[in-house]
């Protein structure tokens, strides 16, 4: 044989060799076990048995073993990737620009600037007066203020009328509690005063000493007190401005755009209500502009002496904008402005000195409509691609023609861009670098296509390729969910997606029920008692994907996180044989457990998403897609679950318990991993690299299930 191909016969049969070596040595790798101890839940008669209840005892020892067992188990298994996983990371990295900063924004005489520094993890936020050869001043050094912490987040600057003050809030759990301190901007010092357990906002009012902010109860962390705070009054206990007794809704505070009104909102899933009072008297009384109508959602902006209004009233599935007298703010003096439209979204305004931007969505794509005061001009700005995301960008400024957005599509890296309202001429301020020399935005292809559900509708689907892939059925295919809340997941532009695509995969998004991506109507059509169209629409999207030879079940993965773990827990429950692995992270999996306890954060609040269990009905109906509640003896596909010890959002024992009952009932060798975070929580670690390691760490999964090592 010719010695030239037998190298590579050779080579082939070493890997294989290799390979199978690997295999066994992973099979020998005994997971971890959970003890069962079983308790007895009953709710309407019903009975279910619980073996590992016990994990929600955060303190217990023996929960913090099983954890550290789990990852040490999670180590092990994916100890031949290591080496890999560096690689991707060190790739993904290289992408980047590290000596990076964002665009200056311009408020009240300073322009404000983020910039990130070469090899660190975190922020520098700066500023600089709108005066030539100003100097610039660094507000804080995110890096400085990090270093003593595993974890840490700083957000909600907040910088007085004057210039001189900066609140800001600092949370170094993870646990999005955060305390709010105040920074002198003249001499540096960063004041005594520490407001534990807030949400890290604030708001000044116009005296420049009087300062509002929200609370949180301390075992839910639902947002429900707002106080009021006087710089330099001491002695004197922070004032309860609002109350919000109703458990679930959430309060907060802000200042409108004129600098005008306090305003003080409180919301629910379906409703809104909300007070204000004028930002130059802090101490009168609050005024409520529209008393809670069970079902009525609003949202008010001011503009001379009328207050804006984006609403759902009358029937406005879409919501229609509507205006009315800063001194008649009820109901019944509300003026429409823009008609509800049965095929446009709206979804937000801006408001400028001389112009209305409207933010719409119709057929899953953003538009921006500009519209002059006086009327003489009204017109959409341009946008030519068949899937983009389109938004406006920081806008604090009242008095200008200037409107600034950000423009991304799955293949065109984010621009910031200055639209002249006037000329309507577009400047580019910048436009994400991708770093590395092989990007060529011209090598990738994107579409959307239409996947029919089982009711016979129709389900969007956004793709983005490589150029050049044959849809002959063994492309890896990574498909991505969400599907609750409203929340629209659009297709935007990803640095570290590359890593997938430049070997081969496709990225596809599912915009399935349950979002807004095609309005309101698709959202009401996937939550409470229409929930199960979330998951069935996934699984028929993951069908045509298949049907269409875009890939197949040995070649499809699925991902989602929160409650995009819940769908994808429900969805290997229905159909695991058209994946050959998942990655569900931070998955909310226990829903009838969860939302049956009041104490746990966020439950009381999500009645109106999921259906209160303690209405038979609801409890019913949650139990049939409860992926906890209907885990089954069967094969499921590769799994790789992640978690924070310390995430608010979704307790890590929801997962844990899942991956406990999951091992033990289970069929196959297919893997079953699980990684815990031991010092962050829902939004995974804080520094920018840090979390370009779990990527690296979901990534090397991926591709390691491919057989691409890479």
């Amino acid at each position: 044989m010719n010695i030239r191909l037998l190298i590579p016969l050779l080579c082939l049969i070493f890997v294989a060799s290799c390979k199978k070596k690997e295999t066994k040595n992973m099979k020998e790798i005994t997971p971890p076990i959970a003890d069962k101890k079983p308790v007895t839940l009953e709710k309407h008669g019903d009975i279910r048995i619980d073996d590992y209840y016990w994990m929600n005892e955060r303190e217990n020892p023996e929960v913090i073993d099983y954890l550290e067992r789990e990852n040490a188990y999670f180590e092990k298994m994916t100890a031949h990737t290591d080496a890999f996983e560096e690689d991707l990371f060190k790739e993904m990295k290289g992408r980047i620009k590290e000596d990076d900063e964002s665009v200056p924004y311009k408020y009240n005489g300073y322009w404000y600037i983020t910039k990130y520094e070469e090899g660190k993890d975190y922020p520098v936020y700066i500023r600089k007066k709108d005066v030539d050869g100003a100097v610039e001043e660094v507000m804080f050094d995110c890096n400085e203020m990090a270093k003593d912490f595993s974890y840490f987040n700083l957000r909600g600057i907040n910088i007085s009328p004057d210039n001189k003050l900066a609140v800001f809030g600092v949370d170094t759990l993870s646990r999005r509690k955060y305390t709010l301190q105040v920074k002198n901007l003249e001499t540096g010092e960063i004041l005594p005063l520490k407001i534990e357990n807030t949400t890290g906002g604030s708001t000044w009012a116009n005296d420049n000493k009087t300062l509002f902010y929200t609370r949180k109860d301390e075992q839910t962390l639902r947002s429900d007190k707002v106080y009021k705070h006087i710089l330099g009054q001491k002695n004197a206990e922070d004032e309860l401005v609002y109350n919000e007794k109703d458990e679930t809704f959430n309060a907060f505070v802000y200042k409108t755009k004129s600098k005008k009104y306090i305003v003080f909102g409180s919301g629910s899933t379906l409703t809104s209500e909300y007070s204000f009072l004028d930002a130059d008297n802090p101490d009168e009384e609050l005024t409520v502009f529209q008393p809670r109508i069970r079902g009525l959602e609003y949202s008010i902006s001011h503009y001379k002496d009328s207050f804006y209004i984006i609403t759902n009233a009358d029937k406005a599935t879409n919501f229609k904008l509507m205006k009315t007298s800063v001194d008649k703010t009820k109901k019944e003096n509300w003026e429409e402005v823009i008609p509800h439209r049965e095929d446009v979204l709206l979804e937000d305004i801006d408001i400028f000195k001389d112009y209305l931007v409207v933010s719409e969505r119709s057929n899953g794509l953003n538009k921006i409509k500009v519209t002059r005061w006086d009327g003489t001009n009204e017109y959409y700005i341009p946008f030519d691609n068949e899937t983009y995301t389109v938004f406006p960008s920081t806008n604090l400024e009242f008095d200008t023609d200037t409107l600034r957005y950000v423009y991304n599509s799955l293949t065109t890296p984010s621009s910031t861009v200055d639209f002249d309202m006037i000329s309507k001429e577009k400047t580019v301020l910048k436009e994400q670098e991708v770093l590395g020399g092989k990007f060529d935005k011209d090598n990738y292809a994107s579409e959307r296509i239409w996947a029919k559900a089982g009711d016979g509708t129709m389900i969007p689907i956004s793709l983005v390729y490589k150029k050049g892939i044959k849809k002959d059925g063994k492309n890896p295919l990574l498909l991505y969910g969400y599907g609750s809340y409203g929340a629209t997941i659009d297709p935007y532009f990803s640095t570290v997606r590359l890593s997938l695509l430049d070997r081969g995969f496709i990225y596809a998004i599912a915009h399935i029920r349950g979002g807004e991506y095609l309005g309101r109507k698709w959202y009401e059509d996937g939550k409470l008692l229409t929930k199960k169209n979330t998951f069935t629409d996934f699984v028929d999207c993951s069908k045509f994907l298949i049907e269409e030879n875009y890939t197949s079940n040995k070649h499809l993965y699925a991902m989602g996180g929160s409650a995009g773990g819940l769908l994808m827990g429900a969805v290997i429950n229905n159909a695991p044989e058209l994946y050959n692995g998942v990655i569900a992270a931070v998955p909310f999996v226990d829903v009838v457990t969860t939302m049956l306890d009041e104490s746990i954060p966020l439950t009381t609040g999500e009645y109106d998403e999921w259906g209160n269990p303690n209405n038979k009905e609801y409890y019913n109906y949650i139990k049939e897609y409860s992926p906890y509640d209907n885990v089954e003896e069967k094969v499921y596909p590769n799994l790789l679950v992640t978690t924070g010890l310390h995430d608010s959002q979704v307790q890590y024992w929801e997962p844990a318990k899942w991956v406990a009952k999951l091992r033990n009932v289970k069929k196959g060798d297919n893997l079953l991993l699980f990684h815990i975070n031991m010092d962050a929580g829902h939004g995974g670690a804080s520094g920018r690299f840090e979390a370009l390691k779990e990527v690296a760490e979901e990534y090397a999964f991926l591709l390691d299930l491919e057989g691409i090592r890479q």
